[in-house]
């Protein structure tokens, strides 16, 4: 006969047996407690003080189980330290695989727990309890052996422990997948640039122990390390390789310039010369010179055979090498990829070809804008500038040069500087364009300084980010005038031109004008010395922050707080302790510049301590210049996530206070900048409607940065606000400011002739360093108008390019599921449209009507008078007269 089961009601003969002298009575009442403690915890915690006893009794054998089951009734007690504390003491007998609530909850407290101590700043304590970490190699151990690998994985980077992020990587079937995962895993999940870059050295280790290793993940992650000499030793020996190799080294060469590290990819292209010049051996048959190799042949084949030779230009003959010429024309090809030649190239004559731009609408903004309104007017030029930036098409400046002459003083130089927008990117040309407006050393008649220093603003625009032909040009204007207002072009020009290069002379140049202590000229050298100093975290920004407390000039502090933002772009936790200078600073305006520090620093990381720093300024700064800049900064923060930013400014968008609305708009515009974010589009439009005009300004300016590239199939509210956009202008009695907004927020919806779009982030999802500053920048112009241009660098074209081995662009299809209407240019307009002015009703006077009625009735006696003389014949004949040899039309489409 089976035993009948027993049903236990209550815990207390258990917890009596605890009190037993004998041990065998004591172990029986703890393994049953252990078992049934989920059931009775609320009563057993009325005797927890004798479980811990037994615990702490060194002489007691099972004193692990005691701690298990102290653990337990803590963890249901809520206590969760000690509930951790007990099960550390558990020992093997906590379970790490068990899947209750209880081990869970531990396990993640344990991860939590270990991962805080690991990752305290060096100098800080740092106690790990031996038994915490037992615990944690135990569940890592068995993540991987269960086949958990991406679990194991995030584990091993949240705590730290790369030999376990070792050990789960190479035990992956897709070790590549593996790889790829872990390089996402440490940009959006690691928030400490230094442990970021330990684990990045980590994967290039595993790349490259691979039989085939990824060549384009292994450049990107030795260009967040900052190793151009290992990339060059990578693209040497790709190009040395098959043409496959070499296409390979072409691929990867042109992701690396998509992200836009002007001083990298600089230092990539040394690297390569040197290993060139290596490679000759004076021994062995010499190689062409690379240029003389890109004419002999572009890829070895069989009309080029070893021993060939070829006529030089002394007459004497050379064996020719085809693996030697090969590898010289390859090098030039990588090099002119590594410089940007060949993208700014294509890209030229893409946004040419395919211009869009509708200069009916800029003819309706000219006529709408009075010629007293110097703002509008220079708006117009700038909206001009930007509607057709990397064009080269610059038909509305030729055909309205009158009213552009109208332009005097710094008006002219914004007008000057905006054919650099124009014309940006072309490098070979770009000096011949600006010549008539450039400096002439000696000449009599001259242009005016305003022209001199727009035309070198100009160059900078054009050579922004590839400056290796034209810093020498500039570094000679800067230094042969004493006019502020060309030091001011020059030291712009010479920034964007060096960007990020931290070259000793330029420094140096820019630094004498500082010191001349001129606010004009001062205000751009704190802005070019950013410029140049880039994401270097350098020494001089120390320097730049001792002269903005010495100098009166507001101008050329504000310079320089933006100055020293930027030399701190991407440091992150790095840049801390100057940005805690910066933002305890009595002044505002240094406070203003900590806003930004803040912003660059922690560019698209999302990173929380800066969110709560810069919401903390939003709402508590005395200044609404340091509140308004705050609110904006989190655009930068948040660029990674713009589907966050409407949420988090929200409230800010609805605060009383103008200006942090407006920098709730600037934070949305430049987070969300071409994604067409419905949420982000629904924050704005009320603010389009704001009662402040600068609010409305904003929120313009930002919603058209939102919309670039969206069509009304996309979004009908796209269609909407082109006709707002188009009332504003059109509305004599609207204020200037928010007039000012729709004329440039028209520039850029329709921005490089409808075929580019605002991108802060390659295909790599890597931010593009020169559009990030572009963006920073162009934020300026609340102060200084002429820095609107600085938009520019952040634009990138909407084209899928293909190229083959020779870098040119065959015929090539491409299957899309989108739908082609999603594409779709906005339908130009008319003339009967573009001159539509607002409508008002007219009033209609009682004896205006009487007399109106009076007069038709007069008009239809009269014709009925004539239409009785006219004979039947006469009117026949009159219809049908037409002009000789003139075509007309009918409705159904044939000539007659």
């Amino acid at each position: 006969m089976a035993a009948a089961a027993v049903t236990v009601s209550s815990a207390g003969s258990l917890l009596a047996m605890l009190q037993e002298p004998a041990p065998e009575l004591k172990l029986h009442a703890l393994a049953c407690l252990n078992s049934l403690v989920h059931a009775f915890w609320h009563e057993i915690s009325t005797s927890v003080s004798s479980i811990e006893s037994l615990y702490e009794d060194e002489e007691f054998d099972q004193r692990q189980l005691a701690a298990l089951v102290a653990s337990k009734v803590f963890f249901h007690l809520g206590e969760l330290n000690d509930a951790l504390s007990y099960a550390l003491g558990a020992g093997a007998l906590f379970d790490v695989a068990d899947d209750s609530d209880y081990a869970q909850t531990l396990l993640a407290k344990a991860l939590d727990e270990y991962a805080a101590i690991q990752s305290r700043a060096a100098g800080e304590e740092k106690t790990m309890d031996p038994r915490l970490e037992a615990i944690v190699e135990r569940m890592l151990d068995k993540c991987i052996l269960d086949g958990k690998y991406q679990q194991a994985m995030g584990m091993a980077v949240e705590c730290r422990r790369l030999d376990k992020l070792e050990a789960a990587i190479s035990r992956c079937d897709n070790l590549h997948g593996a790889l790829s995962y872990c390089i996402n895993l440490s940009h959006q999940y690691v928030s400490h640039r230094e442990y970021r870059l330990e684990i990045l050295r980590c994967l290039v280790k595993i790349y490259q122990t691979l039989p085939n290793p990824d060549y384009l993940s292994i450049c990107q992650c030795l260009m967040f390390l900052n190793e151009s000499d290992t990339v060059a030793s990578i693209l040497d020996k790709l190009i040395s390789g098959s043409k496959d190799d070499a296409l390979l080294a072409y691929q990867t060469a042109f992701d690396l310039a998509e992200n836009e590290n002007q001083a990298f990819l600089l230092n990539v292209r040394n690297h390569l010369d040197a290993l060139s010049s290596a490679h000759a051996n004076p021994d062995s048959t010499p190689a062409l010179p690379s240029d003389q190799a890109a004419n002999a042949a572009t890829e070895p084949s069989g009309d080029v055979q070893m021993g060939d030779d070829v006529n030089m230009p002394n007459g004497s003959a050379l064996t020719v090498d085809p693996n030697k010429v090969a590898h010289a024309d390859r090098l030039t090809k990588i090099k002119n990829i590594l410089s940007g030649e060949t993208s700014i190239q294509l890209t030229l004559q893409f946004l040419y070809s395919h211009n869009k731009s509708d200069l009916l609408i800029l003819k309706t903004i000219k006529q709408a804008v009075e010629m007293r309104n110097s703002v509008c007017h220079s708006a117009t030029i700038c909206s001009n500038a930007i509607m057709h930036a990397g064009t080269t098409v610059d038909t509305f400046l030729r055909e309205n040069l009158e009213w552009l002459g109208r332009a005097t003083n710094w008006a002219k130089f914004s007008a000057t500087a905006g054919l650099g927008v124009i014309h940006r990117g072309h490098l070979q040309q770009g000096r011949a364009l600006m010549a008539p407006y450039l400096p002439q050393n000696g000449a009599i008649g001259s242009a005016s300084p305003y022209s001199e220093g727009g035309a070198l603003y100009a160059l900078g625009l054009i050579h922004a980010n590839h400056g290796e032909g034209i810093k020498e040009f500039l570094r000679e204007s800067l230094r042969n005038t004493s006019s502020e207002v060309v030091q001011h072009g020059a030291c712009l020009g010479l920034g964007l031109a060096a960007l990020g290069t931290a070259d000793e002379e330029i420094c140096e140049d820019i630094k004498t004008v500082l010191y001349t202590d001129s606010a004009v000229a001062g205000e751009a050298a704190g802005i070019g010395m950013g410029l140049l100093m880039v994401g270097t975290a350098s020494e001089k920004a120390t320097e730049m922050l001792a002269y903005a407390h010495d100098t009166q000039h507001e101008k050329i502090i504000r310079g320089l707080s933006l100055g020293i933002a930027l030399t701190v772009y991407g440091r992150e936790e790095e840049a801390d302790t100057l940005i805690e200078q910066m933002t305890r600073d009595q002044d505002p305006i240094l406070r203003y510049g900590g806003m930004y520090a803040l912003a660059l620093a922690y560019r698209g990381t999302a990173n929380n301590k800066a969110m709560h720093q810069l919401l903390h300024f939003a709402v508590s700064d005395v200044s609404d210049d340091v509140r308004r800049t705050a609110v904006l900064a989190l655009g930068f923060v948040l660029y990674n996530e713009p589907e966050q930013t409407p949420r988090i400014v929200s409230l800010l968008s609805e605060s009383y206070n103008p200006h942090v609305r407006y920098g709730a708009a600037l934070a949305v515009g430049i987070s969300c900048a071409g994604s067409g974010l419905s949420e982000a589009i629904s924050l704005l439009e009320p603010l389009t409607s704001d009662v402040v005009d600068f609010v409305r300004q904003g929120a313009l300016i930002a919603m058209a940065m939102v919309m670039i590239q969206a069509n009304e199939s996309y979004d009908s509210r796209v269609g909407a606000f082109r006709r707002k956009l188009e009332k504003i202008i059109l509305d004599k009695h609207e204020d200037t400011m928010s007039k000012m907004g729709a004329i440039l927020a028209s520039g850029i919806l329709d921005a490089g002739g409808r075929n580019v779009t605002i991108k802060l982030k390659s295909k790599s999802k890597h931010d593009r360093l020169t559009a990030v500053v572009g963006l920073a920048v162009f934020t300026q112009f609340w102060y200084w108008y002429p820095l609107t241009y600085f938009i520019s660098l952040a634009f990138s074209p909407t084209a899928l390019i293909g190229l083959n081995s020779d870098l040119k662009v065959p015929k090539f299809e491409y299957l899309s599921n989108a739908k082609p209407s999603l594409f779709d240019y906005p339908k130009p307009t008319t003339q009967q449209t573009a001159t539509t002015s607002v409508k008002v009703p007219t009033a209609i006077l009682s004896t205006y009507a009487k007399a109106k009625s009076k007069a038709k009735k007069d008009a239809e006696s009269k014709a009925k008078e004539k239409a009785e003389m006219v004979p039947p014949s006469e009117d026949a004949s009159a219809a049908s007269t037409s002009i000789p040899g003139e075509v007309h039309q009918v409705p159904g489409g044939e000539p007659v």
